[in-house]
This record gives C-alpha cells, structure tokens and sequence, in this order.
C-alpha cells in the first residue's frame, strides 16, 4: 500500500458495502463520496434540482437501514441508484406545495403566468401519468429518457434482456402519449 492509501478507500464495492453493512460508518462514508454526484445528477433529472438533495439524503438514511438485508454487496450501485429513483419517484407523487410551484423553472420567466401556470400543469399531469406505470416500465422510462441510459445499460442496470427492455419502454411511451393526449 502507498504511503497515505487506505486499503478501504481502495477497496471495491463489494467489500466496502460489506463492511457498512456490517455497521462500520467510515465504509458507508466512502460509499456516499462515491456516489453522491451520480446519484445527485441522476435525482435532479427527475425532481427539481433544489429537492434532488434532500432524495439523495433520504435515499442515503433508507441505505444504511436497509444495507444489512442487501443480498449482493457488489451491485450497491444498481441498489442506490433503484432507492434514489423510488424516493425521487415519491417525491414527484406526493405534489407540490405552493411555494415550491412558485419557485420551481418549469417555464421561461419571459413567460407570462397563462404559460408558466401550462408548463406547471404539464408537468404534474406527467409525473401523474408516471406514477400509474407499472414499476419496470416507469424504472425502464426513467432511465432511457430522463437519466439518457442506453438500452444496453438499461438491460443491465434492471438485469433485464434488451428485448425485455424495449418491449417495455414502447408501452411506456404508448401508455404516456395516449394518456398525454390533451396536452398535444
């Protein structure tokens, strides 16, 4: 080991994910600097970028309470990413608050309010729409179209076949433009 190296810093996944599962808060620290920006980017595609931090949070507390039950220590990656998306998932359903409509960039502030009060609406018939898909076909949506993921790292992130994840996103895509209908 290089002098000023830490073997667990060094360490993969699985070992470090091992040793916060086992309690150990230094391993867990090393694992949220290893994936706080991801899943922080990754979040503020989803929600408004000024709650993706408080999902990244929320999704971190409901890791180290539930890191002990993950079976494969090696895919923590794939298991952050699935909370992060469920916790930004839930954010979107539980709505609005009206400071927060007011405050959130959904519309160009040259926009009068007819069009920033449109894109509002806009955006919560979506995440409505969203909520109601089927849990596969909103995770394989979410990662195509908000988080840019191929359909090979989709396939892989969901460990799903590709053909798997096609068929899902077309009925996604079908499920969102015939529910998306009035906003055409």
């Amino acid at each position: 080991m290089l002098p000023g190296r830490d073997s667990l810093t060094d360490a993969d996944d699985s070992t470090v994910a091992s040793r916060a599962a086992d309690g150990d808060i230094r391993a867990f620290e090393i694992l949220m600097r290893r994936y706080g920006s991801l899943m922080n980017a990754y979040a503020a595609r989803i929600v408004r970028p000024s709650d993706a931090e408080d999902v990244v949070q929320e999704t971190f507390v409901t890791a180290w309470q539930d890191l002990p039950n993950l079976e494969n220590h090696g895919s923590i990656r794939s298991w952050l990413i699935t909370i992060v998306t469920r916790k930004s998932i839930d954010r979107l359903r539980a709505g609005r608050d009206q400071e927060s409509i007011e405050n959130h960039d959904v519309a160009d502030s040259s926009d009068g309010p007819e069009d920033a009060a449109s894109a509002t609406s806009l955006d919560q018939a979506l995440s409505q729409v969203l909520s109601t898909l089927p849990e596969d076909q909103r995770r394989c949506w979410v990662l195509r179209e908000v988080a840019g993921y191929g359909y090979q790292e989709i396939a892989d992130e969901l460990r799903l076949p590709v053909s798997t994840v096609r068929g899902l996103l077309v009925r996604s895509r079908k499920t969102l433009v015939r529910e998306m209908e009035a906003w055409r």
